[in-house]
């Protein structure tokens, strides 16, 4: 018998302690058992692992409830110290003080948790003695896939993860991300020419995830209601493997990284202004940062294509003129182009920053991970980026209401279809996109309920679907009017361009007709009001987003004057246009919602209760096709990168 059993009082006091704080709270207070979570679960295979180096901390339970009744859930004692089952703990303990345990413990590995057979009071000791990790010999219980359960759809993703990397200390609540994870670290190999191959991934796990999680749990991660692989997956994505950070710099990332993270994990609240509130009346504020700035504001736009073959480029490059135009007394501008789609581009924007720019518009959401990299390492630079699907401190997302203007498109092309089917030609399943073409959807059955709308994609399994071959596939099914997203290049019309009727050459092919109606961006109305409220003071400049930066989404309408609607009046019947410019108004003083119920989709179910509007997270995480549409959407993941950030994006 053990003559001092200090060890043992001390873990039992941890036992009892979580005992009863479990007891207190109507939970059981014992350790898990696997074997009473198994009864319902349909194994379908054993597959032996050998000699598996276990994280403690996923150490989850035991086997039996025979052996869980001897600890609490934390795996401290809380048998009586007298107790043979103390004797032999304090014994253990001893082993370990004067020449550390050997041998293996026997587990069952279950969902990446671990459950113990033999050796529950070694791993009692271990963790009373917060040692990280331990060898186990480890049995691993295949449970039946199910689609309808994600978390057994993520288990077997970690388990192809698994078999490539031998990495169980990471664990992700997100399909993909595995895969995602996968596509980063595959080709990784450290600087140490004494880790060979088969090292490589328990270096990557010892030299970068667990540095990464005592930093993080530091900082406060571990008070989120992600996990840290969650965390650490997107930090890979905004910072990439690199091993030249000080301590401190590493820290200072993840502490920026983390302000982000509280907003996805749900305390943040964001400021949604959906029409233009920007203060610009000059305050003392203003007076300052006139005077801090008195050589002009700097302000800079980062593109991913140009404004020779992009349109949506073009049209931003007309907001940077109009800002200059109108400002030039207090602001110069600045432009990149061709901007890769990555973080690649982070050199790009740090260069408008080294240039001096006070402001960097972002203008395409394929931008949103290396502006908001850039942004964290310069916080004393404003960073917006053209997008509406994520919500950061760091960066202030701006877009419109394009589903507004889209409606009154819907209505023309509805009431000059003579044969009530139109063509919808739309580039991918961008939310912004899906809910453009319900809207206009709704707009052509509100006037002709008998109306048609057939969707065609022009990216298809990855590989670009040219317009005039969806042109004519559309005609030979009776389309006589087109919808379709170009607007405007180089001053003029591009070949298609919003809401078209179609007309048959002497070659037979159809082309372009009649212009009928058309909505248009207006990106100078957002620059120039922004920037003015910068130089009023209303909208503060260098200031620090992790501490005290609020998380602000500008997402505006028709009613502010960044969207708008063309229509050809000597082609459009008088009556219909005074129905649109009814809308049109109604829309601008917001009497009158798009996404008003009822509203069934096109497999006839009820989406949208009478009466209820669709909020903003609704309309812009819409995944699904109005009534009147024939088509589907395809399969969004080939359209998803392995860049795609969880963090802020709409949940």
């Amino acid at each position: 018998m053990p003559s001092d059993m200090t060890d043992y009082s001390n873990a039992r006091k941890l036992g009892l302690k979580e005992y009863s704080q479990n007891i207190s709270q109507g939970r059981n207070g014992y350790l898990p058992f696997l074997d009473g979570l198994l009864k319902n679960i349909d194994i379908i295979s054993e597959v032996d692992l050998g000699i598996v180096e276990i994280p403690l901390r996923k150490v989850k339970g035991t086997y039996s409830y025979l052996r869980s009744i001897s600890f609490a859930q934390n795996y401290m004692p809380i048998m009586e110290a007298d107790s043979e089952m103390a004797k032999k703990w304090q014994n253990v303990c001893d082993i370990q003080n004067d020449e550390g345990l050997r041998d293996p413990v026997k587990a069952y590995e279950y969902l990446n948790w671990f459950y113990i057979i033999e050796g529950n009071k070694r791993i009692s000791v271990l963790k009373y003695m917060d040692v990280y990790s331990y060898y186990a010999d480890v049995t691993r219980l295949i449970p039946k896939y199910d689609a309808n359960d994600k978390d057994i759809r993520i288990y077997y993703e970690f388990m192809d993860f698994y078999k490539k990397t031998g990495i169980n200390e990471i664990w992700m609540t997100n399909e993909k991300s595995f895969s995602e994870l996968w596509e980063i670290i595959k080709d990784f190999r450290p600087n140490n020419i004494f880790i060979d191959e088969s090292g490589r991934f328990k270096y990557f796990v010892s030299a970068f995830y667990n540095n990464f999680r005592n930093a993080f749990y530091q900082l406060g991660g571990d008070k989120l209601t992600i996990t840290t692989g969650d965390a650490f997956l997107d930090y890979l994505k905004l910072h990439g493997l690199d091993q030249e950070y000080t301590e401190e710099e590493f820290k200072d990332r993840i502490w920026r990284l983390l302000s982000e993270l509280k907003y996805y994990s749900g305390p943040e609240t964001v400021d949604i202004q959906q029409s233009p509130q920007l203060k610009t009346e000059k305050s003392l504020m203003g007076l300052i940062v006139n005077l801090v700035h008195n050589d002009k504001l700097k302000v800079g736009f980062a593109h991913s294509t140009d404004s020779r073959t992009s349109s949506w480029t073009y049209s931003h490059e007309l907001g940077r003129a109009h800002l200059k135009q109108t400002l030039k007394d207090s602001v110069t501008t600045v432009s990149k182009f061709n901007l890769p789609e990555g973080n690649d581009a982070v050199p790009a924007l740090q260069e408008l920053v080294d240039e001096g720019c006070n402001i960097i518009f972002t203008t395409t959401p394929a931008l949103i991970n290396p502006t908001l990299k850039a942004a964290m390492d310069n916080p004393e630079c404003n960073f917006l980026n053209c997008s509406c699907l994520h919500s950061f401190k760091h960066v202030n997302t701006y877009f419109g209401r394009i589903h507004e203007p889209r409606f009154l498109s819907g209505i023309i092309a509805g009431t000059m279809s003579e044969s009530g089917k139109i063509g919808y030609i739309a580039p991918y399943p961008a939310t912004d996109i899906i809910s453009g073409l319900n809207a206009f959807t709704l707009g052509a059955r509100m006037v002709n309920p008998r109306a048609q709308v057939y969707i065609k994609w022009t990216i298809g399994q990855k590989k670009i679907i040219g317009t005039d071959h969806i042109t004519q596939e559309l005609a030979s099914i009776g389309v006589d009017i087109i919808s379709h997203h170009n607007t405007l290049i180089n001053h003029t019309f591009a070949k298609e361009f919003g809401v078209y009727t179609l007309k048959r050459n002497n070659e037979g092919q159809y082309l372009p007709d009649k212009y009928l109606a058309v909505p248009i961006w207006n990106w100078g109305i957002f620059y120039e009001k922004y920037i003015r409220s910068v130089l009023a003071g209303g909208t503060r400049l260098g200031l620090d987003n992790a501490v005290s930066g609020r998380v602000r989404n500008y997402w505006w309408g028709l009613d502010s004057g960044l969207l708008d609607f063309f229509y050809a009046k000597s082609r459009v019947p008088a009556a219909t246009g005074k129905m649109v410019d009814f809308f049109k108004t109604s829309l601008i003083s917001q009497s009158y919602k798009v996404f008003t119920g009822p509203i069934y989709d096109n497999n006839g179910v009820l989406v949208v209760e009478n009466g209820e509007e669709l909020q903003r997270e609704h309309i812009l995480s819409m995944d699904w096709l109005i009534e009147g549409i024939v088509g589907e959407i395809p399969d969004m993941e080939q359209y998803r990168s392995i860049s795609d950030l969880s963090t802020g994006k709409i949940v």
